[in-house]
C-alpha cells in the first residue's frame, strides 16, 4: 500500500552528548530518522561530531539539518553579555517562562544570543539550516518568539520554522502540555506568516516523560490526524556521563532508540499510511 501521508521525524538534540549523537547517526543512516536538530550552544559538537552528521548527506541527503535554539540552563550563552544569568548560564525553564510571560526579557540580547547560535550553525556546518527550533520549546514565548522569528526572517528566511500545535483531531485528548502548547503556537504561526516564514503543518510528539512512559504504546497516538508534512519531535539516544550531567531525559532515550530500531517501528508507519518524507522536501 502506498503511504497517503510523509511526515518529518525530528530527533532533537544532537551535541547534547557524544552517545545521543552516536544514536541519532545510527538512526539516519538506517532510514528511520529524517531530521535532526542540532544545539550549536551545547559542548558536545565539536571535534568530528558535525563533520561525522554532514557526511551523512555527502551524496543523497538523508536528514534536514536544523538548529536548536537553545535559551534554558544548565547550558551557556555563547554571546558576551546575556542577561539574565543564572549560575553562570541561562535560566532555567520555568524561570524563563515566568520572564517571558510577564515581558521582563530584554529584546536585545536574545536576539544577539540567537543569532550568534545560528552564526554558529553556518560556521559548522558551511551552510544554512534546513529549519530552525527550540530546546524545550523556548522559542514559543512571548518576547522570545519576536527575537527568534527576527533573526530567522533576516538570515535564514529559506529555513521553517516549528511550530507545535497539534492535529485538530488530537486537539480532543486530554493534554494540558499540549494546550499549552497549541495556545503559544497560535500566535508564533500568525508572526511567522506575517514575516513569510513556513511552518510544519502540525506537531505531535510530546508525552510525560516519566519512567512509566511506554514509548513503543505511545508512538502510534501521534500518528493519528497527523496531516501530510506534519512533524513528531524525538528524543533517541544512548545515556553517558555527559548526558548525565546536563539532562535529566536519560534512559527514556534508550527506550525510544530500541524502538526506531526495531521492526515494529516501519510497520507500525505502514499500518497507519506514513512514510518519512525525503529530506531534500521532495
Amino acid at each position: 500500500m502506498n503511504p497517503s501521508r510523509r511526515i518529518w521525524l525530528c530527533a532533537d538534540d544532537y551535541g547534547i552528548s557524544p552517545s545521543v549523537n552516536d544514536a541519532i547517526r545510527e538512526l539516519i543512516l538506517r532510514g528511520r530518522l529524517n531530521a535532526t536538530s542540532v544545539m550549536t550552544a551545547a559542548p558536545h559538537l565539536g571535534g568530528d561530531e558535525a563533520d561525522a552528521l554532514e557526511m551523512l548527506n555527502s551524496g543523497t541527503k538523508r536528514a534536514a539539518l536544523g538548529l536548536h535554539v537553545t535559551l534554558t540552563g544548565p547550558f551557556k550563552p555563547m554571546s558576551e553579555g546575556f542577561a539574565p544569568l543564572r549560575n553562570g548560564g541561562f535560566p532555567p525553564l520555568n524561570e524563563m517562562l515566568r520572564l517571558a510571560m510577564t515581558r521582563r526579557l530584554r529584546p536585545e540580547p536574545l536576539v544577539i544570543e540567537i543569532a550568534t547560535q545560528l552564526r554558529a550553525f553556518i560556521d559548522v556546518f558551511g551552510h544554512l539550516p534546513d529549519f530552525v527550533d527550540g530546546h524545550q520549546h523556548v522559542h514559543l514565548l512571548p518576547q522570545v518568539r519576536d527575537a527568534f522569528l527576527r533573526v530567522v526572517a533576516e538570515t535564514a528566511p529559506n529555513a521553517w520554522v516549528r511550530q507545535c500545535g497539534r492535529a485538530p483531531s488530537a486537539r480532543r485528548l486530554p493534554d494540558h502540555k499540549g494546550l499549552v502548547l497549541d495556545v503559544l503556537s497560535l500566535g508564533f504561526r500568525n508572526q511567522a506568516e506575517r514575516l513569510g516564514l513556513a511552518t510544519n503543518p502540525a506537531f505531535a510528539g510530546a508525552y510525560g516523560f516519566s519512567a512509566k512512559a511506554r514509548f513503543a504504546r505511545i508512538f502510534p497516538r501521534f500518528l493519528k490526524g497527523l496531516p501530510d508534512g506534519g512533524l513528531i519531535m524525538c528524543h533517541p539516544g544512548f545515556v553517558d556521563a555527559a548526558l548525565e550531567s546536563l539532562d535529566s531525559l536519560t534512559t527514556l532515550r534508550e527506550h525510544e532508540f530500541a524502538f526506531f530500531s526495531s521492526d515494529v517501528f516501519p510497520r507500525v508507519l505502514a499500518e497507519h499510511g506514513v512514510a518519512l518524507a525525503q529530506a531534500t522536501g521532495e
